[in-house]
């Protein structure tokens, strides 16, 4: 089965937070949703769970009982126990007291949680309360598990662990949708969508979006010149420009590279400026 959306629209006012914007999640493979604040990320995460209705559009997901969902900044309850989070949510999805304890127990020792059992959710420390939103999200195994950024702004260990949990989610079947900032960890992803302003950059998996990615990419060691400045960053110590096939470049110099993801995502963003004349809506 594929969940997920087909030219969805989501207007607030005059703003429009998605445009025509069709994904699919299917089972047992990870979906990223890659984009900047304000591209439109949580917006589409709300509209598959159903938290946000969108104006035109279909939506495919499963019933509410069989989709998992933890929101930004993990949605923990601070005033409740790790415990007291996982059967507390674990009730609202007719999990028995027992049954929700024995399948949290493995989860709590492999994310270093089980010492922390009774301490409250607002005692944890970022990368804890992460995991324990993931846990708690996939506690009663639904067919659609949708996290967002539930990588964001904690340590490598944790991030590590996270992932270990969200891999394992996908290995049982479940079609899962993730959120998040960081092209490297959505080049683990079998599926990519970029999100810019509500609109679609590219989607396919990594490898694809890549290889799809015309003219040519070269490091320079120092800023092109000003001409060229539209279709140059700063990579580390040092800058990419990126050529258009069939455009010649003022800059000679340079060495090609074989681009990656980050590299992509960044020349889709440019290649959507410049076709786009400034102010357009």
């Amino acid at each position: 089965m594929s969940w997920g959306v087909s030219e969805v629209g989501v207007r607030f006012g005059r703003v429009r937070a998605l445009d025509g914007v069709s994904m699919d999640v299917a089972d047992g493979q990870v979906t990223a949703v890659v984009g900047g604040d304000g591209s439109g990320k949580s917006t589409l995460l709300h509209v598959i769970v159903g938290l946000l209705d969108a104006n035109v559009g279909e939506v495919r997901r499963p019933p509410p009982h069989q989709v998992g969902y933890s929101a930004a900044g993990s949605g923990i309850y601070p005033d409740l126990s790790v415990e007291e989070n996982l059967l507390f949510s674990a009730a609202a999805y007719g999990l028995s007291p027992a049954d929700a304890r024995a399948r949290a127990e493995p989860f709590l020792d492999r994310m270093d949680l089980t010492g922390a059992r009774h301490r409250l959710g607002g005692q944890l420390s970022g990368g804890m309360r992460q995991k324990l939103g993931v846990v708690r999200a996939m506690l009663h195994r639904p067919a659609l598990l949708v996290l967002d950024e539930p990588t964001t702004g904690i340590d490598p260990v944790s991030r590590a662990d996270a992932w270990w949990l969200i891999s394992l989610a996908a290995a049982e079947g479940a079609a899962v949708v993730l959120a998040t900032t960081y092209v490297e960890e959505a080049q683990r992803a079998a599926s990519v969508l970029l999100l810019e302003n509500g609109r679609v950059l590219a989607s396919g998996p990594p490898a694809d979006i890549v290889e799809g990615l015309p003219g040519e990419v070269r490091s320079l060691s120092s800023r092109p010149p000003a001409g060229e400045a539209a279709r140059s960053w700063r990579r580390g110590r040092s800058w990419r420009l990126w050529s258009p096939e069939r455009e010649p470049s003022q800059v000679d110099e340079g060495e090609p590279v074989v681009p990656d993801l980050n590299d992509a995502v960044v020349v889709a963003s440019l290649r959507r400026d410049l076709a786009e004349p400034s102010g357009a809506e």
